[in-house]
């Protein structure tokens, strides 16, 4: 695995186009977009005021941490992105896939959990994996390793649902 040049977060008429799916589901048409996006509502750790994202789902349900239930997410451009760090500071939010609405609190995944997720990711979905990969600046070659050493490198978050 080699590391390419990291994407930095979109700006200006990139950054629109990529929030268009926070507009779907401010239109209640966020069931459109399928169980692989969730809208995530979280609190600004300056502001205080609600933000929105929605972002693409690795993995749900069943995610290997003993847990009925979940989404795991990836911070594709870094620990800088702001929801990242919103959650970092306030990691109680809501998801929102399709129709269903969920309290959750954020578990940040350390590096050999995101290494055997993005292994197990690219067993699965390998061709999908390496252009993930490739977009969040990895160059991999397909193999078990490459994909786990990427995981080793990308800060995955675990929205787990909390009940009461």
């Amino acid at each position: 695995m080699r590391i390419t040049q990291r994407p930095s977060p979109p700006t200006g008429w990139k950054r629109r186009v990529l929030r268009m799916p926070v507009t779907l589901y401010r239109w209640h048409l966020g069931a459109l977009l399928g169980h692989r996006f969730v809208l995530v509502e979280h609190v600004g750790r300056r502001s205080g005021k609600t933000r929105q994202v929605v972002l693409e789902v690795v993995d749900h349900d069943e995610v290997g941490h003993g847990a009925p239930d979940g989404w795991i997410v990836a911070a594709g451009y870094g620990t800088t992105s702001d929801w990242y760090r919103n959650l970092t500071a306030h990691p109680r939010a809501r998801v929102q896939v399709g129709r269903r609405r969920s309290a959750v609190e954020a578990d940040f995944l350390g590096a050999e959990e995101g290494g055997d997720l993005m292994a197990h990711y690219g067993r699965v979905h390998r061709k999908i994996g390496v252009r993930l990969c490739k977009s969040m600046g990895f160059d991999v070659d397909g193999s078990e390793a490459d994909f786990r050493e990427a995981g080793r490198n990308i800060r995955f978050v675990w929205l787990r649902p909390v009940h009461g």
